[in-house]
């Protein structure tokens, strides 16, 4: 099993600050153990960088998103949206591997951090590097399972958001979108919250005049 350097965190109990922490060589099983237990986003920021600095493997860290226990999926996946926005031009070459599994996601809580991810990387204003290597990426996996998101109704709604969002990104593309995008749209601001509401109808408004 590939081994890499991290940096283990300490957490004090009693104020909540980060204390100095060892360096050790683990394997992907010790990582795991340590993201077994409950985490707080400053120990996933803290890990982010620190797995960022120690150029980790990414493709390591994807795999472990779909671990059998969905709370170490969970932080895993949180620690990837993290990892992979804070710097995507460092990892412009795993786009392609975790694209090829997103349809493969299946614990709920994973599924709002691979949204996300996709919302950033096609938006108009993601770097060039990222553009670039998207467009030579077949796309449409992650449109079908941004639509799957879209229509099941146990999905959360910020993964619906997350993933209509994508889908915006891509209807110049993809042209087909638009229509079954506009659709899904329409019928998710039915009973939809006041947040679901505005950012529908900002949504349909773009595309309706076709506005990037």
């Amino acid at each position: 099993m590939q081994k890499f350097t991290l940096y283990f965190l300490t957490l004090s109990l009693a104020c909540g600050q980060v204390l100095p922490f060892t360096k050790k060589m683990i394997s992907q099983a010790e990582f795991i153990k340590q993201i077994s237990g409950t985490i707080g986003k400053t120990k996933v920021l803290e890990l982010s960088r620190i797995l960022n600095e120690q150029q980790f493997a990414l493709r390591d860290l994807v795999d472990i998103t779909f671990h059998a226990d969905k709370n170490i999926a969970f932080r895993a996946a949180w620690i990837l949206e993290n990892l992979f926005l804070k710097d995507p031009a460092r990892y412009e070459s795993d786009l392609e591997y975790i694209i090829s599994r997103i349809k493969e996601v299946k614990h709920e809580s994973c599924k709002r951090h691979y949204a996300k991810i996709m919302m950033h990387v096609t938006n108009p204003k993601a770097i060039s590097v990222i553009k670039n290597k998207l467009g030579l990426i077949d796309m449409e996996p992650v449109i079908e399972q941004c639509f799957d998101w879209m229509i099941d109704p146990k999905v959360k709604i910020a993964v619906k958001v997350f993933a209509s969002e994508a889908l915006f990104n891509l209807r110049s593309r993809y042209p087909w979108i638009k229509e079954e995008l506009a659709e899904q749209i329409t019928f998710l601001m039915h009973n939809g919250t006041a947040a679901i509401q505005s950012r529908g109808r900002k949504l349909l408004g773009l595309l309706k005049n076709n506005i990037p």
